[in-house]
């Protein structure tokens, strides 16, 4: 089976060679690259893992793990052994990650004794022709420090989530589950829900007016009152002030223009890309990782198939030296003045692995523009924002300049401020990144004692002091990072993790806990203080990393907290009274199959209706709604999926002979009082969330304060406006 030092250090295209890579797009790709004499087959990531119906750790001999086939993949399995056995070398290349690692050490094992050819593992960052025939080139070993990571987290968290999801089962409900990382993002969302819950909003105004140059006018605001600080908490202090100043003479007090240079941000990582995708497109983590992987696995661009993006799963804001010549390059051509003498480097943090660079175009000349012709829209926009903050990173600052004046009328002070790029530099090149703070209005020439004209218009506002914001997607995932929770490859997959299980839903972008996450998470800190906790979370991760560096045996980790956590458990199983049936509720439904009562229960996907005669009848509904608008129908409205990506909208129970649908969950028996179909809630930046008619004939619309009308008043109302 050994081969010598040179056939392994340079396989020759002559003969046969097997490439095992994750994935088929990512194959299909790397075969167009290699050409003759290699064979590219995807895995399908991991085909030998822990089976799902045991613990399958054994905890009596140093913690090894009892790994078996994945179900379903033993034929993909047995194909690739009859590759591997027809090959003169096999080249893994799986991601080059903990997992990517894992998936290749597992595959050397099942390969090794079913062939002789030579086995070796190549990692490359970017699908592209010179990174995948460099990987060829010098191909290496597995690294059995990685493989030993991978293990310890998987051990880890089979280990936790496999004690404590019985202890929900038993206390709670069955079929719930628990884990190290999600239960701490739980905590997390529970805790700032809480604090929204608790936060007492205090009213406060604030007072613009209009000032005239000639013919230019613009809006300025109360900055100070009598030298001190405005605190105008009603709208009679705000109208006494009003009625002070109204016929005072406007002067201008000061004028000061203010230089500041902008550096440009660096490179994405996993998390900002996150973040910016969430904030600037309005994606969730999950779709942005998805439409991330399809650039990086290859997109079909005439008779090529190119991979646009380099590895999606980074922490680090690293810059290769061929990436670095080959973005100067390009602004050197399209941007000469703004390519500053030397190439910019970015710090890497302290906690980052840097087994990767940044996320950045294979191809800084492939231009959004270029390629816009062979992206979906989602595709095109996220390929956007990656090539724009990566091309942006290299060039030169830009400068704005900010000018603010201040204004005397009376004994208010009124301040405006307007700013304007001075000198372009890297934003010559943003445009889907660009913020709105980056140019601000726009002032007429002013001089300090220049007496103006007050158009004698005020504008007072009511506010009211903003508590703490719920997590979305691009805070809970910068949370995350910065507390050390997770590492790139997990932030998406925890959220998708607590949706799914209806720990918490998504509202208006927002997170919120759900009953059952908020019980969740109260029995799982209070039982668990020193698990479930950040603290420990970020350890774990800090431990991991020793353990891919070689200077921690993964076994003598996993030891030392497995005692002390199997203890607590077992006391919990004892101590913790349980809750099962708290949230049944029975209603007045009754069951069209056996006749009994249907009560109202909590499950995975929320709460649905069960006949109370379980386990003899099994019958189950959805939750109705409200009644179905539609004249001359009996139906209800009830919460569907769609097939495929199970995106939630509104249908009626008697479909197909009813076909109404909506987008907009119905509100709890609130119903229209001018035409009577159901309201629901809808959302603004402006107006914040508001009740609307879902009727598209009436134009209702009221307070999302309005505990609204129930549907025997709705009737009578639009009775009497019909008469």
């Amino acid at each position: 089976m050994a081969k010598s030092k040179e056939s392994a250090s340079k396989i020759s295209q002559k003969e046969s060679t097997l490439v095992i890579v994750e994935s088929p797009a990512k194959a299909t790709t790397i075969e167009k690259y290699l050409g003759p004499g290699y064979t590219v087959k995807a895995s399908m990531g991991h085909l030998i893992d822990l089976p799902k119906s045991r613990l399958a750790v054994n905890v009596e001999n140093d913690f090894q793990p009892e790994y078996i086939t994945v179900r379903g993949r033993a034929k993909l399995l047995k194909e690739l052994q009859k590759d591997a056995k027809k090959s003169n070398h096999v080249l893994l290349a799986s991601d080059n990650d903990r997992e990517g690692e894992a998936i290749a050490w597992h595959l050397n094992n099942a390969l090794k004794d079913k062939t002789d050819a030579d086995i070796k593992r190549i990692v490359f960052n970017e699908i592209t022709p010179v990174a995948i025939k460099e990987a060829v080139k010098h191909p290496g070993e597995i690294v059995e420090s990685k493989v030993n990571a991978q293990k310890a987290r998987r051990v880890l968290d089979r280990l936790v989530g496999y004690n404590l999801s019985p202890i929900l089962w038993e206390k709670v409900k069955n079929g719930l589950s628990a884990g190290r990382v999600q239960s701490v993002a739980l905590r997390l969302i529970c805790e700032r829900e809480k604090e929204v819950e608790d936060f007492i909003p205090e009213e406060y105004w604030t007072l613009e007016a209009d000032f005239q140059k000639g013919k230019t006018k613009f809006t300025a605001q109360l900055a100070k009152y009598k030298g001190e600080n405005p605190e105008l908490k009603s709208e009679k202090a705000v109208n006494e002030i009003i009625e002070e100043i109204k016929n005072s003479e406007c002067r201008v007090s000061d004028v000061k223009v203010t230089e500041k240079t902008v550096r440009p941000k660096a490179p994405f990582t996993t998390s900002k890309m996150q973040q910016a995708a969430a904030n600037r497109l309005g994606f969730t983590s999950r779709k942005t990782m998805q439409i991330a992987q399809q650039l990086y696995e290859g997109i079909q661009m005439g008779q090529n198939r190119v991979g646009l993006i380099t590895y999606m799963r980074t922490d680090s804001v690293r810059i290769s030296q061929t990436a670095l010549d080959e973005v100067r390059e390009w602004i050197g051509k399209e941007y000469p003045s703004n390519l500053p003498e030397e190439p910019i480097h970015y710090a890497v943090g302290k906690s980052a692995q840097d087994a990767h660079e940044c996320i950045r175009p294979t191809y800084s000349r492939y231009t959004p523009d270029y390629v816009k012709d062979y992206l979906t829209r989602d595709q095109l926009r996220l390929y956007t924002i990656i090539w724009e903050r990566f091309v942006s990173s290299q060039m030169t600052n830009a400068k704005t300049a900010t000018t603010s004046v201040e204004i005397l009328a009376g004994d208010a002070l009124f301040r405006v401020s307007a700013s304007k790029l001075v000198e372009k530099g890297f934003y010559s090149v943003i445009k889907l990144l660009s913020s709105k703070e980056d140019v601000t209005g726009n002032l007429p020439s002013l001089k300090k004692d220049e007496v103006l004209e007050s158009s004698h218009a005020f504008y007072p506002e009511q506010h009211f002091t903003q508590g703490p914001a719920r997590y979305s997607d691009a805070s809970i995932v910068r949370t995350l990072e910065e507390k050390g929770i997770g590492r790139p490859s997990t932030y998406a997959p925890i959220i998708s993790v607590l949706l799914d299980r209806y720990y918490v839903t998504r509202n208006n972008k927002q997170l919120m806990p759900t009953i059952l996450g908020k019980m969740i998470c109260k029995i799982l800190v209070e039982a668990f203080p020193d698990v479930i906790n950040e603290h420990f979370t970020a350890d774990v991760e800090n431990t991991l990393d020793k353990v891919e560096q070689g200077g921690i045996v993964w076994n003598n980790m996993i030891r030392d907290f497995y005692g002390p956590f199997k203890k607590r458990c077992d006391e919990v199983e004892t101590s913790v009274e349980s809750i099962k049936g708290f949230l049944d509720e029975p209603t007045d439904k009754v069951c069209d199959k056996c006749g009994k009562p249907m009560v109202k229960k909590l499950g995975r996907f929320g709460y649905f209706l069960a006949c109370s005669g379980f386990p003899e009848c099994h019958n189950t509904k959805s939750i109705p709604l409200a009644k179905c608008p539609k004249e001359g129908c009996d139906g209800e409205i009830v919460a569907r999926k769609t097939k495929g990506r199970g995106k939630e909208f509104y249908g009626c129970t008697n479909y197909p002979k009813c076909d109404f649908i909506s987008h907009f969950k119905p509100l709890d028996n609130q119903y229209c009082p001018k035409c009577g179909w159901f309201l629901v809630e809808k959302f603004d930046k402006k107006n914040g969330n508001y009740k609307s008619c879902i009727n598209p004939d009436c134009d209702y619309l009221h307070s999302a304060d309005d505990e609204g009308i129930d549907e025997s008043d709705a009737k009578k109302f639009a009775e009497m406006a019909a008469e």
